[in-house]
């Protein structure tokens, strides 16, 4: 039987990409850019969010893509951002269909209709990826916002610095903790996810995994769900200090339903390990798959 210990590095191995998925979310990412660059001046173009930062977790959806536009695209800045948006969208459309594509706030989604089975599998596939607009202003970045009808600034390559650093400082184990809550987050038993969005989670660990790693992943993760519960009402800021908070995403209700939600995400944690304490490795096991989902091992 597995311990707790291996358990935990199985879980998460089957989080991080392997080399069939990466061929895919290169196809199809490189595809997409392809097709924009044919619709609208593109200045550069390039991967971001929590796949860049390598803090995606599965299935793999919305795989952000960023687009730097030219500056015959500048006029769009000087209009509201749903112009953008709009514009964007009726672009995808023509060449992936109404049904496959969606306005979301600040981009464009396009699913490409992969089947995700009971275990999380899609067959080493991508769901979708999201299409951001942006113009270059300085180091940084302006993108359109259709929640407060402004264009925003940020900086995706800090939030990247940001997480590198984090990471390192907690030897290396950062992004795997952080994918683990984030694969939690996704559980489609929740329905609608309880923290939004996701990248949340990830400003958040910036600060509430301190201390150092103490090699422990069922007590870091016990303690994370806690503290995430503590602070879910607190705001937090962009990290790269340019943007709205990151927390502005919920309303008080959705973070009291996120609160309660992490809440007995950490007394879950608690049973499990009292379970390992207890001898009942078997039982401890089961009690991680039930609050992580398919993807944690039993074997």
């Amino acid at each position: 039987m597995l311990t707790i210990d291996e358990a935990f590095r199985k879980f998460k191995s089957r989080l991080e990409l392997n080399d069939k998925e990466q061929k895919n979310a290169s196809a199809r990412q490189t595809e997409v850019r392809e097709f924009i660059n044919t619709k609208f001046g593109v200045q550069d173009s390039f991967l971001t969010g929590s796949y860049k930062r390598h803090t995606k977790t599965k299935p793999l959806r919305d795989i952000d893509i960023f687009f730097v536009l030219k500056d015959i695209e500048r006029p769009y800045r000087d209009k509201a951002p749903s112009v953008m948006i709009d514009d964007l969208y009726t672009a995808l459309a023509s060449n992936y269909g109404d049904k496959a594509v969606r306005k979301q706030s600040r981009s464009v989604n396009v699913d490409f209709g992969v089947v995700v089975d009971a275990d999380d599998n899609t067959d080493y596939r991508i769901l979708s990826v999201d299409v951001v607009p942006a113009f270059a202003t300085g180091d940084d970045y302006e993108i359109p916002d259709t929640d407060t009808g402004k264009w925003i600034k940020t900086n995706p390559k800090i939030h990247a610095e940001k997480a590198t650093a984090a990471h390192q400082a907690f030897s290396n184990e950062w992004k795997g903790l952080v994918r683990m809550v984030k694969y939690w987050n996704n559980k489609s038993s929740h329905g609608e996810k309880p923290v939004k969005p996701s990248f949340l989670i990830e400003v958040m660990a910036l600060e509430c995994l301190y201390g150092g790693w103490q090699g422990r992943f069922d007590y870091e993760l016990q303690s994370f769900f806690t503290t995430l519960a503590d602070r879910i009402f607190d705001e937090w800021p962009d990290p790269a200090g340019l943007g709205p908070a990151i927390s502005d995403g919920m309303d008080d209700a959705r973070k009291q339903r996120a609160r309660q939600m992490l809440i007995d995400a950490g007394r879950q944690a608690s049973l499990a390990i009292n379970h390992a304490r207890s001898g009942r490795n078997g039982e401890a096991l089961k009690a991680w798959r039930a609050l992580f989902g398919p993807k944690f091992p039993l074997s």
